[in-house]
């Protein structure tokens, strides 16, 4: 199954990523999902997580906060949620904003919004795996 498939990564502020990709793994509701070239023609709905794609045989990744993807004719587009290259995640704000969820989720005051803290602290930590690798 050799070859190449265009893969479009677009978030609300933009464009992320537009390549031509050997393989692309992304973080789908239900568990993850792998792409192929040729694969068959698919919608599927994404989670918080990050996107593991191949190109010339490199891994790389880009952090998204969900978003769904359309497969179809060689070519996946994800439109997420929001979306970075881990070239582009600045890991200390992604830590201390790890490190702010956790401290919300620990005091649990009545005023803090506990579904939010938690969105929050996924987000952060998809951030962190990204930009680590």
């Amino acid at each position: 199954m050799a070859g190449t498939f265009n893969f479009n990564v677009v978030a609300p502020d933009g464009q992320v990523l537009n390549k031509n990709v050997d393989f692309v793994v992304v973080p789908s509701v239900n568990g993850e999902l792998g792409i192929l070239p040729n694969h068959a023609p698919l919608i599927a709905s994404l989670g918080i997580g990050v996107i593991r794609y191949t190109e010339d045989g490199k891994v790389k990744r880009i952090a998204i906060s969900g978003g769904f993807m359309e497969v179809v004719n060689n070519k996946v587009t994800v439109l997420a949620n929001t979306a970075e290259t881990s070239e582009d995640i600045d890991l200390e704000r992604a830590q201390a904003a790890k490190e702010r969820a956790e401290k919300r989720l620990q005091e649990r005051q009545p005023d803090i919004d506990i579904a939010r803290a938690e969105v929050a602290l996924k987000r952060a930590i998809a951030r962190l795996k990204a930009a680590e690798g």
